[in-house]
């Protein structure tokens, strides 16, 4: 008997790639396909899924206070009904007898790992030799990279061991927190909103996103608009031709220093204030002093590569697309091997990439776009040194390198759809400008007082665009570029407060001046402002908070701990989104992609809150996310964590079983009602 081969995927489009490397003729069979020594077949997502308490006990189906906490001493597990026969089909080829090995090729990453395992566990298969293929690209050459350097898959158990607890505490948290708050919030809730029933719905991500947005937002409604007034001079320089206009700030020589008529530093509560101010340096008419002067050059390095979250925050402002989307249009480009596997946290290269990346510059430069880029690129050898650089860092990658272009698959570019290619550019562009030069600017700052009170003169001026001159993305009009800068982080210009004239007139103007030297004050004016409210999350800022939710912990042993794990993962925020919006807790504008609670979603925070206010906090869910951590790194062991997690469940449960709704609760559903139209 021949002994085979067998090649699981997570997807039948990404079988076929795979089948598409072998040199044997490969046969289409019903859910699979077969060669002399090889079979590919593939899973079609999850196939297994955790099965509800009612598996365990039919009474568990109706929700009782005394069941709870539900916390089985095994888990059960179930086939998806509508993935049945590709499972069937998939456990019967692992228990073949000819097959002897198994290649794992679902995604590389820890829910890939959970979806093979699964599988594999309801199959029953203990006698087979596993290996992990662990690849970053669709592409042929790292298709078989991956297959030639397969490690046994039980290196990868402390991934399995997470991917399994992950599972198991979504699953605890969701079942107990739901069935306790519904049981015992449901009825006034749903009386409130004159509904039949009404469930309340709890996620160890998802109730804090939730609480991320409902909090923004009444940040938003309780802001109150202070008003402030500063003070603008104007002096002549450069033999009187150029206008430089400068801001007035407090100093300790100032006669306001320590006022508290002042807001901030630059500014006054009261416009009247502000023009008595203005009246005195009038009268007084003294001239100004140069305290100091300073032109120096500053350099801005290309940004990082992409992220997933990076990539989903860019296409929510540049093209109003959510995350989900985003994601799904770049799987569909790497499995088009366009590009690399996009569920990733890192922003930098590994440095056995680094290396080779001139293979990916070169791809690249068949794309008539970016060829001159590219010949610039290699001719110049620009691209050598990548690998001693911030862009390249191999303690800073997790599973997977930064989301790149692959160099290959592009006879598929000419088929691809307006936002296809669009994101496609977003990738290849980010990509291109880790090689350029930094953008040089010329900054200068000035201090010219009046008597004992100074003004402060300060430009910005493009010197070198550098890496700045490949950003000119085609899908921007020209008229937009300012605003591309802008939203880039690159502002070219950012001179208002010094001048309006010529960049070249003005940067030899101030550096005309020299220190202790006299000029005129031939003007004193006021500007006008207001403070401005929190900005709403919108889809991509949103994931990025999550990315970077330790920014929002006051704890600084924590926020360090979890620095780079944030909440939830890169596979599976835009889910997390994508569900808070279906259960109609968060309403997305699919114009603006802004995100706002509904009054359901409210509610939905105010019982949570007033009874176990944890699960709102970033805290709680980057700990739990740091502990998945540090078993897939053997830190601790999966025992360990299991047992928090169920004393976690146990005290919840036992701290909200007695409490009874009170009419203060009902109080504050129509507080919230107040800001929702009927």
């Amino acid at each position: 008997m021949i002994k085979k081969k067998l090649f699981i995927a997570e997807k039948p489009s990404v079988a076929r790639q795979f089948a598409d490397v072998f040199s044997e003729k490969m046969t289409d069979r019903k859910g699979y396909l077969e060669s002399k020594s090889l079979i590919v077949t593939w899973c079609v997502g999850h196939l297994v899924t955790m099965s509800y308490p009612e598996a365990y006990d039919p009474r568990l189906k109706k929700w009782r206070l005394e069941d709870l906490p539900f916390i089985p001493d095994k888990f059960k597990y179930e086939i998806i009904s509508s993935a049945k026969n590709q499972f069937d089909v998939v456990s019967g080829l692992m228990n073949r007898e000819d097959v002897d090995r198994i290649y794992i090729c679902t995604d590389s990453g820890r829910e890939g790992e959970y979806i093979y395992r699964l599988v594999r566990q309801e199959a029953n298969v203990h006698d087979k030799e596993e290996y992990r293929v662990w690849i970053d690209s669709q592409t042929r050459e790292e298709i078989q990279r991956g297959i030639r350097d397969a490690k046994p898959d039980s290196e990868y158990d402390n991934i399995g061991k997470a991917a399994y607890l992950r599972a198991e505490e979504d699953y605890l948290m969701g079942i107990n927190f739901s069935r306790l708050l519904t049981i015992k919030f449901g009825r006034p809730m749903a009386d409130f909103l004159n509904k039949k029933y009404c469930v309340v719905s709890v996620g160890r991500v998802m109730t804090c996103v939730l609480g991320m947005v409902v909090r923004r937002e009444r940040e938003i409604r309780e802001f109150k608009k202070t008003p402030f007034y500063r003070i603008l001079g104007t002096v002549l320089a450069g033999n009187d031709s150029v206008r430089l206009e400068g801001e007035w700030r407090v100093t300790p020589d100032s006669i306001w220093s320590g006022s508290p008529k002042l807001y901030k530093e630059n500014g006054f509560l009261n416009e009247d204030d502000a023009k008595a101010f203005i009246e005195k340096l009038k009268e007084e008419n003294k001239p100004g002093e140069v305290v100091s002067v300073s032109k120096k050059t500053e350099k801005k390095a290309p940004p990082l590569l992409y992220n997933l979250a990076e990539i989903q925050n860019d296409c929510s402002r540049f093209f109003k697309v959510s995350p989900d989307e985003t994601l799904n249009i770049i799987q569909s480009l790497y499995e088009k091997k366009l590009v690399t596997y996009p569920r990733t946290d890192a922003r930098v290269l590994s440095t056995a990439v680094a290396n080779e990346i001139d293979r990916n510059i070169k791809g690249v430069s068949a794309i008539s776009g970016f060829s001159a880029i590219c010949k610039y690129i290699l001719d110049k050898g620009l691209y050598k040194g990548i690998a001693k650089t911030r862009y390249t860092d191999d303690k800073k990658i997790t599973d997977h390198y930064a989301l790149i272009p692959t160099g290959q698959g592009l006879s598929a570019i000419k088929s691809l759809k307006t936002l296809e290619q669009n994101i496609y550019e977003l990738i290849v562009r980010r990509f291109l400008v880790v090689f350029l030069p930094p953008a040089e600017y010329t900054k200068l700052n000035a201090e010219i007082k009046s008597g004992s009170e100074s003004f402060f003169f300060t430009g910005k001026f493009l010197k070198s665009p550098g890496y700045l001159s490949a950003m000119d993305y085609s899908f921007f009009k020209k008229k937009e570029s300012i605003k591309k800068d802008e939203e880039e982080g690159k502002k070219e210009n950012d001179s208002d407060e010094i001048s309006s004239a010529d960049p070249e007139k003005v940067i030899k103007a101030v550096s005309s001046l020299r220190k202790g030297s006299k000029v005129d004050f031939t003007d004193f004016k006021i500007k006008a402002g207001e403070t401005s409210p929190p900005k709403r999350y919108n889809s991509g800022s949103i994931i990025l908070a999550m990315e970077n939710a330790g920014q929002l912990i006051d704890d600084d042993e924590l926020r360090n701990e979890i620095k780079g794990r944030g909440i939830g993962t890169s596979a599976t925020r835009a889910e997390i989104l994508k569900k808070l919006v279906k259960n109609a807790y968060l309403n997305l504008n699919k114009k603006t992609q802004i995100i706002t609670p509904t009054l359901t979603g409210e509610i939905i925070y105010d019982i949570v809150d007033s009874s176990m206010s944890p699960m709102l906090n970033p805290e709680l869910t980057a700990s739990w996310e740091k502990g998945l951590g540090m078993v897939e790194n053997g830190e601790i062991s999966p025992e360990e964590y299991f047992s928090k997690l169920k004393s976690f469940v146990v005290g919840i449960t036992n701290r909200v079983r007695p409490v009874k709704p009170g009419s203060g609760l009902n109080e504050l559903f129509k507080r919230d009602a107040s800001f929702y139209k009927k």
